[in-house]
């Protein structure tokens, strides 16, 4: 009567209908979750958190345990008006008459509403057996009650009816005309006016609110899911049945109303049924059962909310009183934690007051249900097979669309409100409470998005202006590389970055896979040193053999390591930087255990030098680039936390081969590579202080400006800031000329100018020769964090492998921190 005397039937229907289409999509929602597995104690709570995490599930959990609490308060005042309304005493007098025995004031219905209360919660402290048997006697008592209504509009004579306006001291009358046109006619449109129990006028918006709060039973059968035999059974069969049995009642008697009742009658008598009906008391009767139930449905719904979410630890001891139990299973303290709240929500008095916000809340729970349900349908995992098929990911949106634009033309302030603290309660729930062993539905989207992006990523639409590095990083044991993890993660630019590891072991003659157990080692290594890495481990009968299983296996589509990165060969004995690491040290966590101790400097190693070099030989086969870092355990990053210190440290770049001073040229792919790697970890957040130093290696004669100036162009081009150092090193390069036979100009050379790097070239070059270049390098100021030097290519001899590798110790001997460089692609662009 409320609805249709101040909305009209057309804007009543669309009312329904807005309502119950909001209603039915969330059903196909619950449904769909309901049949996907067992369901326990929490309903719609249980749905989300399982299936959309602690985070989301605990903060909706929090809010429909409020929509509950709410709606039982605005059941229990909604029953105190109706028995006020029949048996209190009108205002101005101080006495009753007959029936009308009850006093009125706000503390008196506080009272009656307090009985009232503790009589829904007697039953629910009972148990959920009796709250069952008591509202199937309710759902009786309410269907005769209704069968006597319909039969009432055709069986009752037209009469007038007196109304009395106790609010506002007068009186009116109203008719109940029986079917007539004009009747009809009057009530098809809206007729807005003020709400006789309030005072306030009425609108679209309010009178949806208060309606709406009669649909939202459709979850008292999910909230008993813990209570239920076959809950994925009886939930959709249930759910879909209510929802079609109160859409066509609530349409019916809402014609039947407007039929035979004039607009003053609806409008000023809420309570008119029971002046029309063939057996008034049995309406008041129905009216207290319906309502009563209501309150009972919606209190022990949230008890059973809060008893869930108490058991699942996510506000850890604020909710520990409401795990107990009875010996029958019930959950008491629950119960009278849930009855406390509704008292306390009794106080706010009219029932207008609160239907906003609790109609703001059960729709941000609907939406959050189809929000689950969407999630499930879009991860596509394969364990998602309800067996209620007549969902789609459509109705899911439909749902969630329909509650956010409701949820604001209702009462945007709330709206607002409530989405300020689920969020509020996200975050908390983010940050405090435990890791859940439900599964993540994030999880699962993002490896469907990934896939997709991943499937999208083409290979041959590769272009050189947005190259990034994409790094393998080979790892022997963590405990003596973490300040090299740290390097590799400042220089891998938003690429790829790797950790590799080989097992030296034979599969064949293990009974399991040795590398699962120490998957979740490597994980936690990652997560501690704060690295964006993936982790990739082999079995191979030897590190040659693991590294090239690496390069040609890791990554996924267009993200595969371009880049080797490998820790130097020398004899240096490791020393053990994860004990000491600001990760571990700070936070006073044990370092993983899952590591082996580091070698004794006695001990034979997995490899030897002509495999290591091999390895290097191997990588630039296949194209990739490759990384050689020594002394990077000696890098000091304590620098970046004195920012404000001066001079900023330097990062030293010699982009010539210092092995090959007849072909220094600085223009070549390798040099260019060199540069651009240098560039990428001057532009990573912890080394932005730092400045480039850039050495030109010129001798006498060679015109060693117009080298500079060539080389400033260049820079300038490739937008590098760097400053530039003239280096004569006619000393050192006398050195090499001495020991060859022949002068300089000669064939052989002419030869040899052919490629950068010929292989006959290691032989020719003295280790005098080296350790002066090497005292060139460490004699340049400012005594840098890193130096970047040309690697050269391996020789083709495969006998040459060892004495190579000595070139380089000596070369890079008592450097510091260095990194020795060899690029094979092109990585730089001068283009827009």
């Amino acid at each position: 009567g409320f609805v249709v005397g101040h909305a009209g039937l057309y804007q009543a229907l669309a009312m329904f209908a807005v309502a119950y289409f909001i209603i039915g999509m969330t059903v196909l929602s619950v449904c769909a979750i309901a049949t996907n597995g067992a369901l326990d104690a929490g309903g719609a709570y249980y749905m989300i958190s399982r299936a959309l995490g602690p985070e989301f599930g605990g903060s909706i959990g929090i809010m429909f345990f409020l929509a509950n609490v709410c709606g039982s308060a605005l059941y229990v005042l909604g029953l105190v008006e109706a028995v006020v309304d029949s048996f209190g005493i009108p205002p101005g007098q101080t006495a009753g008459t007959g029936i009308h025995v009850l006093p009125q004031s706000y503390w008196y219905e506080l009272l009656y509403g307090t009985v009232l209360l503790a009589l829904c919660l007697l039953v629910c402290l009972v148990g959920a057996s009796i709250y069952a048997k008591a509202t199937f006697l309710i759902f009786l008592i309410v269907a005769g009650v209704l069968g006597t209504i319909l039969v009432s509009f055709f069986a009752t004579r037209p009469i007038g009816v007196p109304i009395r306006l106790p609010h506002f001291n007068s009186s009116e009358n109203g008719s109940f005309t029986g079917f007539s046109l004009a009747t009809l006619r009057g009530n098809l449109d809206g007729g807005y006016g003020v709400d006789y129990t309030t005072g306030q006028m009425m609108s679209f918006s309010s009178v949806f609110a208060v309606m709406f709060n009669g649909c939202t039973g459709i979850m008292a059968g999910s909230n008993m899911s813990g209570d239920l035999k076959r809950p994925s059974y009886s939930i959709p069969r249930g759910t879909i049945s209510a929802v079609l049995f109160t859409y066509l009642i609530y349409n019916l008697l809402a014609f039947l109303m407007c039929a035979t009742c004039d607009r003053t009658l609806l409008q000023k008598d809420y309570g008119f049924l029971r002046d029309i009906s063939i057996f008034p008391p049995l309406v008041t009767v129905g009216i207290y059962a319906a309502t009563l139930s209501a309150a009972m449905s919606n209190l022990i719904g949230a008890s059973r909310i809060l008893y869930a979410l108490a058991r699942d630890d996510l506000f850890g001891r604020a909710l520990a009183l409401a795990k107990k139990t009875s010996a029958s299973g019930n959950p008491v303290m629950a119960v009278i934690l849930s009855w406390l709240v509704v008292q306390l929500v009794l106080f706010s008095g009219k029932l207008n007051t609160i239907a906003g916000v609790v109609t703001t809340f059960f729709l941000l729970v609907y939406a959050t249900v189809n929000l689950a349900c969407l999630a499930l349908e879009w991860a596509s995992a394969p364990n998602f097979r309800p067996t209620f098929r007549y969902f789609t990911w459509h109705t899911c949106l439909l749902g969630i669309a329909g509650c956010c634009v409701m949820m604001f033309l209702i009462s945007p302030v709330s709206a607002s409100a409530s989405l300020g603290f689920l969020l509020l309660l996200l975050l908390a729930l983010h940050y405090l409470s435990p890791s859940s062993t439900w599964g993540y539905i994030s999880q699962a989207l993002i490896f469907h998005q990934v896939r997709k992006y991943l499937l999208m990523l083409d290979v041959r639409k590769d272009h050189v202006k947005f190259w990034r590095p994409q790094m393998l990083l080979m790892v022997q044991n963590p405990r003596g590389s973490t300040r090299l993890i740290d390097f590799v993660n400042d220089l891998k630019k938003s690429g790829l970055y790797v950790l590799g590891h080989i097992e030296l072991q034979d599969l064949d003659a293990l009974p399991s896979d040795p590398l699962q157990p120490q998957q979740d080692s490597w994980l936690s290594l990652v997560d501690k040193l704060n690295v964006k890495a993936f982790v990739s481990l082999t079995l191979a009968p030897s590190v040659r053999h693991g590294v090239r299983q690496l390069l040609f296996a890791s990554g996924l589509g267009g993200m595969r390591p371009n880049t080797l990165v490998l820790g130097f060969y020398d004899d240096a004995v490791p020393q053990d930087g994860l004990a000491q690491h600001p990760a571990f040290t700070s936070t006073r966590e044990e370092v993983p255990l899952g590591f082996p101790p580091l070698r004794a400097s006695a001990a034979p190693k997995l490899l030897s030098p002509r495999e290591y070099v091999g390895i290097v030989a191997d990588a630039l086969k296949m194209l990739r680039n490759v990384l050689l870092a020594r002394q990077l355990e000696s890098l000091d990053k304590a620098w970046e936390l004195r920012r404000a210190a001066s001079p900023p440290p330097s990062i030293h770049v010699w982009p010539v081969n210092l092995l090959r001073p007849d072909s220094a040229r600085y223009a070549d792919t390798c040099s260019l590579f060199l540069l651009q790697m240098a560039c990428v970890l001057n532009m990573a957040r912890a080394w932005r202080r730092a400045r480039l130093h850039l050495f030109l290696c010129v001798e006498a004669g060679t015109m060693p400006h117009a080298q500079e100036e060539k080389l400033r162009q260049l820079l300038k081009d490739l937008r590098i800031q760097a400053q530039i150092h003239l280096v004569p090193w006619d000393a050192v390069t006398r050195l090499h000329w001495q020991s060859r036979q022949g002068p300089p100009g000669g064939p052989a050379e002419e030869e040899e100018e052919e490629a950068v790097n010929f292989p006959a070239n290691t032989t020719q070059v003295t280790d005098e020769y080296i350790c002066a270049a090497n005292r060139l390098v460490l004699e340049q100021s400012p005594v840098p964090a890193v130096r970047f030097l040309y690697l050269p290519r391996p020789p083709a001899d495969i006998n040459l492998y060892p004495l190579y590798l000595h070139q380089l110790e000596l070369l890079t001997r008592g450097l510091g921190p260095t990194v020795l460089v060899h690029g094979v692609s092109a990585v730089t662009s001068t283009q827009l």
